[in-house]
C-alpha cells in the first residue's frame, strides 16, 4: 500500500503562489527589456529627427514619460521580489535573532497591507480616468497607461506578504524550516 505524502494545504498554496509569482516575474522581465528597447529606439529617433530634420514625433515625449512610469513600477515590483527594495532596519541590527525576525516579519506584513491600500487607491484613480474618458495622445485612453499602477501595487503587496510568511516560517537564510 502506498502512502500519500503529508503536504499541508498552507504549503501547497504557498507553492502555487510562488509558481505564479515566478511566472509573473518572467513576464515583467520581458516587458522591461521590451519597453527599454523601444524607449531607446524612440529617443534615438526623436534625436535624429530633431537634429537633422527639425521635426519630431509630437507624441513621442509623452509616450516616453509613460514608459518611464511603467519601467519604474515594474522595477519596483521585481526589487521587492528579490528583497532589493529600500528598507530601514536600524532596530534589527541591535536585537536578538528572534526580535530581528519578528521586526522583519512585521515590516513585511505592514508594507503588504499598505500596498493593498495603495492598490485600491490606484484602482480608483484608474477607474476615475476611465469614466472621464480622457485621452493622452492618438485617442488612446489615459487609463490604459495607468493599468501599471494597481497591477504593480497588488503584486508588491503579494510579494511583501509572501516574504512576511517566509520570514515567520524560515529559520535562517539557508532555507531550514522551523520545527
Amino acid at each position: 500500500m502506498s502512502r500519500k505524502p503529508n503536504i499541508s494545504p498552507n504549503f501547497l498554496s504557498m507553492h502555487i503562489l510562488k509558481q505564479i509569482d515566478r511566472f509573473l516575474e518572467k513576464i515583467e522581465g520581458y516587458l522591461i527589456v521590451w519597453i527599454l528597447s523601444l524607449m531607446i529606439l524612440l529617443s534615438f529617433g526623436q534625436m535624429v529627427l530633431r537634429n537633422l530634420f527639425d521635426m519630431g514625433i509630437v507624441w513621442g515625449d509623452t509616450l516616453l514619460r509613460q514608459w518611464v512610469l511603467w519601467l519604474g513600477f515594474l522595477g519596483a515590483s521585481i526589487a521587492v521580489k528579490h528583497n532589493k527594495h529600500i528598507c530601514i532596519d536600524v532596530f534589527s541590527n541591535f536585537s536578538s535573532p528572534f526580535w530581528k525576525r519578528t521586526i522583519k516579519a512585521f515590516s513585511r506584513f505592514s508594507a503588504g497591507i499598505i500596498s493593498c491600500f495603495l492598490t485600491l487607491a490606484a484602482w480608483s484613480f484608474m477607474q476615475f480616468e476611465k469614466e472621464s474618458q480622457s485621452t493622452l495622445f492618438l485617442d488612446i485612453p489615459v487609463w490604459i497607461f495607468q493599468i501599471i499602477l494597481p497591477y504593480s501595487f497588488l503584486l508588491i503587496a503579494i510579494r511583501f506578504i509572501i516574504s512576511g510568511f517566509e520570514t515567520v516560517f524560515i529559520k535562517n537564510d539557508s532555507g531550514q524550516a522551523l520545527k
